[in-house]
């Protein structure tokens, strides 16, 4: 696994930790980015094998994407956001969590803008994968 490119899910603590228990789980086989989160990255690519992390920095498991997407933040399906395994209802739920998230101190950190906030029109990338 060490060879692999790695991918991470949120920031080390609490939330990773409850995300990379989901996808061993299976029940999250969807994440979503933003766009803007990916300038310094290469956007994943269906048939990309990634080694999950966890808080610690260890590598748990490995993810092969199956599809990526990219769609305005209003056009998120209610498929992608149940799929995503965090017990979200709806998409509204789903969106809620997510914006808190992206506006979050350490997001923003990441970012460079301590006033980032997203939009109907904020291009999000959509990715879908399998535990392998």
């Amino acid at each position: 696994m060490t060879e692999l490119p790695i991918v991470e899910f949120a920031y080390p603590g609490p939330l990773r930790d409850a995300l990379v228990a989901a996808v061993l789980s299976g029940a999250k086989t969807t994440t979503a980015s933003l766009l803007v989160q990916h300038t310094d990255e290469v956007l994943p690519r269906v048939g990309e094998r990634c080694a999950v992390v966890d808080s610690a920095g260890s590598a748990v498991a490995v993810v092969e994407t199956i599809a990526v997407d990219i769609v305005a933040l209003k056009d998120v399906s209610l498929q992608h956001a149940l799929d995503e395994g965090e017990g979200y209802a709806d998409v509204a739920q789903w969106r809620d969590g997510h914006e808190r998230f992206w506006h979050s101190t350490e997001t923003r950190a990441e970012l460079g803008d301590p006033h980032f906030t997203v939009n109907d029109d904020t291009q999000v990338v959509l990715e879908r994968f399998a535990l392998v």
